[in-house]
């Protein structure tokens, strides 16, 4: 593709998105074992202004967050612009400055990886469509910057799209892929529509291990195929239970997910015990209080000890003076975030 060298700004916001069936471990090039699905936020998003002009200099990128120089994260942005030759053949003609900025604190258990490199990559497919004077259909478009954001972190090429979002190859699902993401969005039940997710936040220390480490664990993992083979059945049974609206099943799949995750960690070599005393007291109230009100509200949790307690709005008058009264004296603080399904990525007027 010949360019026209040319200068401008692009920016992007894109969500957070909380795995309800759980990608852990990966093979090639960022390619997962096992499909997953995850719910998009609405306000936990990240915001990325991308500049780019001719390239004069050597060290052809900055990056800013939240106002302040980033060099380890400028390292790994060099990195992936590297790796992006394939998609991108004008990159090396260009350089960039980048900031970005985060609605939700750091070490929330809000997967910022996922939010970042997905807005990332809208910028850089929006680029590509200014330099070359060529747009991309809506579908082709989005395509493309799920597989740039999967190269940046496997879980944001999910961040792309809003909703309930699928990525990895089955069967179940005709459009689903391992290169890329796809919206599940237009089949789902309407209980699911206007979902919750409370994030109980136990710690904000730095988790104890890396989500690239961890999937790196799996290579070698004792139960690995019995994992990959249980996220295929779970995988299936959630996309139905989507479309159903049954919220018993989908509390027990979705809980039943986050602690395999964890039962991994803590069986793999090294090991890894990344709940804490409150994590585990905090899920043995959450249960209680289900059973005893036959409230449909149900708990997942990422690589860390923080809690997405999930439910629909219409239980949202009891489910919050539950946490107020029941849970928040096991948070760090007292603090919790208020959020909800999202519909996706959003363009920003500069």
């Amino acid at each position: 593709m010949k360019t026209t060298i040319n200068s401008g700004s692009i920016g992007w916001e894109s969500p957070s998105n909380i795995a309800l069936i759980k990608y852990w471990g990966k093979k090639g090039n960022q390619l997962p074992c096992n499909p997953s699905i995850s719910m998009s936020l609405k306000n936990s998003l990240s915001r990325t202004l991308l500049h780019y002009e001719p390239k004069t200099k050597e060290n052809a990128l900055r990056f800013l967050f939240e106002g302040k120089r980033q060099v380890l994260f400028e390292q790994r942005i060099c990195k992936f612009f590297e790796s992006l030759s394939d998609q991108f053949n004008f990159l090396n003609d260009y350089q960039f400055s980048i900031s970005s900025e985060n609605t939700f604190p750091h070490s929330a258990g809000i997967a910022s990886s996922a939010s970042a490199m997905s807005s990332l990559a809208l910028c850089l497919c929006s680029m590509e469509e200014e330099i070359s004077g060529k747009q991309l259909s809506s579908d082709d478009f989005y395509k493309k910057a799920s597989l740039v954001a999967r190269l940046g972190s496997g879980s944001a090429s999910r961040s792309v799209y809003g909703g309930f979002v699928a990525w990895g190859e089955s069967p179940s699902f005709s459009k689903s892929s391992d290169e890329y993401a796809a919206s599940f969005s237009q089949y789902i039940h309407p209980v699911f529509q206007d979902f919750q997710d409370a994030i109980l936040l136990v710690s904000s220390k730095q988790k104890e291990v890396s989500s690239s480490v961890g999937h790196e664990l799996m290579k070698n993992h004792p139960y690995a195929m019995a994992r990959f083979s249980q996220a295929n059945v779970h995988f299936e049974r959630m996309l139905g239970v989507l479309r159903s609206g049954d919220l018993n099943d989908f509390i027990q799949i979705m809980e039943n997910e986050a602690l395999s995750l964890h039962g991994l960690m803590m069986n793999s070599t090294p090991s890894y015990t990344l709940l804490e005393p409150n994590t585990l007291e905090l899920i043995e109230r959450i249960r209680s209080f289900r059973s005893s009100n036959n409230i449909p509200v149900g708990f997942t949790l990422d690589a860390g000890p923080n809690i997405h307690l999930m439910y629909p709005k219409s239980v949202g008058e009891k489910v919050l003076p539950f946490i107020e009264s029941q849970l928040s004296h096991f948070l760090e603080d007292g603090r919790f975030i208020m959020d909800e399904k999202g519909d996706g990525p959003r363009k920003i007027k500069i």
